[in-house]
C-alpha cells in the first residue's frame, strides 16, 4: 500500500491495486471562515495551500471515503471537482442522502461486511471527543481495509482514544493505523479529536503498527503541532514507529 497525506484529513490510499481518496477538503487556502469559538480566529481556513493541484489528486480515483460530513473532511469544493458518478462510501444512510441530494448517484453507506472490488472495508466506531463535546460533533466512523495481499490498515477517522479503538486493534491486528492527531479544539470541551497521549495510547495497543499521524496544522483550531508530537514520540523512544508526514508526503507500507 501506498499512503499520501494531501491535507488535513484529506489522504489517498492506494491499496491492492485500487486508489482511495479519503474525506477530501479541497477549498483553496483561506476561503473559509474559521471554526468560531477556537483559535486564531484572524485566520481563515484552510490555513494552507494543497500540496497538488486537484487534477491530479483526483485522477483515476478509483472510490471516495467520507468518514462524516464536517466542513474539513468533505467541503463544497470537493462535491463540485469530483465526477458526480464516481464511487462513494460514507459512514450511514443519513449520511449517503445527504451526499445523494448534492448530485452523487453511486453512494454506499459502509457496513461491517462491505466488499468493493474485493477490499473488505470494515466500518469501525468513534467517538469525536468526550463528554457534552460528543453530542454536538455528531457521530463518525473509521475504516479496516483487508485484502490477502496487503497489510491490514486502520484509518481511525475523527476520534479520540477510548475502549473501542482498543477493541478494533484487538480485533483486526492493523499493521499501519492513520490516526487525525492534531488535538484539535473548541475553547470548551477538550480534544476532539487525538492528542500526543491518545497516540501514546495507540502505540501501546499496537507496539509493533505503523502509525501515520493526519489531520494536523491545516484548520484554525488544531492544538498539536508535528514538532510538538515528534518531540513527544522521540521522548518515549517510539519515534521509529510514529510517522508524522508533512503535507504531499508519502509512505508505503
Amino acid at each position: 500500500m501506498n499512503i499520501q497525506q494531501i491535507r488535513n484529513a484529506t489522504i489517498v490510499v492506494e491499496y491492492a491495486g485500487k486508489k482511495f481518496l479519503i474525506d477530501p477538503m479541497l477549498s483553496d487556502k483561506g476561503s473559509l471562515s474559521p471554526f468560531p469559538n477556537s483559535a486564531r480566529q484572524d485566520q481563515k481556513n484552510p490555513l494552507i495551500e494543497l500540496p497538488v493541484s486537484i487534477d491530479s489528486l483526483i485522477k483515476d480515483v478509483d472510490a471516495v471515503i467520507v468518514t462524516h460530513l464536517h466542513l474539513d473532511h468533505w467541503d463544497d469544493a470537493a462535491k463540485e471537482a469530483l465526477p458526480k458518478d464516481i464511487k462513494l462510501f460514507s459512514q450511514n444512510e443519513e449520511d449517503a442522502t445527504t451526499i445523494r441530494a448534492d448530485g452523487f448517484v453511486n453512494v454506499e453507506a459502509l457496513t461491517e461486511n462491505t466488499v468493493f472490488e474485493g477490499i473488505q472495508l470494515i466500518k469501525t466506531k468513534g467517538e469525536h471527543g468526550r463528554g457534552e463535546i460528543l453530542k454536538m460533533a455528531g457521530l463518525v466512523c473509521g475504516v479496516i481495509f483487508k485484502h490477502q495481499d496487503e497489510k491490514t490498515l486502520y484509518v481511525a477517522g475523527d476520534t479520540v482514544w477510548y475502549v473501542a479503538i482498543q477493541e478494533v486493534i484487538d480485533t483486526h491486528k492493523p499493521e499501519v493505523i492513520i490516526v487525525n492527531a492534531g488535538d484539535n479544539q473548541f475553547h470548551q470541551g477538550g480534544s476532539l479529536i487525538m492528542n500526543k497521549d491518545d497516540v501514546y495510547e495507540v502505540h501501546k495497543a499496537a507496539p509493533n503498527a505503523k502509525i501515520v499521524c493526519v489531520h494536523m496544522e491545516a484548520v484554525n483550531h488544531w492544538n498539536l503541532s508535528r514538532e510538538e508530537l515528534k518531540s513527544f514520540t522521540s521522548e518515549k523512544g517510539i519515534s521509529s514507529n510514529i510517522l508524522v508526514p508533512n503535507d504531499g508526503e508519502s509512505y508505503t507500507f
